[in-house]
């Protein structure tokens, strides 16, 4: 099994910036595609970002767009989230999940591995 462990979560002011990471254990990264998801209150768990198998083709949830970046490093079986001017609506657990099938699009299930989570809390 593939094991995703998300790190980078803490605690910002509103317009500050983290820089989250997801690293696989066991098996690359290089066949599958890659997202990032969240929990919203009153709401079923919501697709942030994605990358595909290749890196060539991101999508983002339109709330996020032009403030949050996702990448891949193959080489170190790596994703991460760049978020820059955070806002307090950002506030919730970020999980990672990989999946072979994914090829762009905001699916918020269908993956094959997710990892535990990582905490981002903006205060305003």
């Amino acid at each position: 099994q593939v094991q995703l462990v998300e790190s980078g979560g803490g605690l910002v002011q509103a317009g500050g910036s983290l820089r989250l990471s997801c690293t696989a254990s066991g098996r690359t990264f290089g066949t599958y595609g890659l997202v990032w998801l969240r929990p919203a209150p009153g709401k079923q768990r919501e697709f942030v970002a994605g990358i595909t198998r290749s890196g060539g083709s991101t999508y983002y949830a339109d709330s996020v767009k032009c403030r949050l970046t996702i990448s891949r490093d193959n080489a170190k079986n790596t994703v991460y989230l760049q978020m820059n001017s955070l806002k307090p609506e950002d506030t919730a657990v970020y999980y990672c999940a990989a999946g072979l099938l994914y090829s762009g699009g905001p699916q918020r299930y269908g993956y094959d591995y997710w990892g535990q989570g990582t905490q981002v809390t903006v205060s305003s």
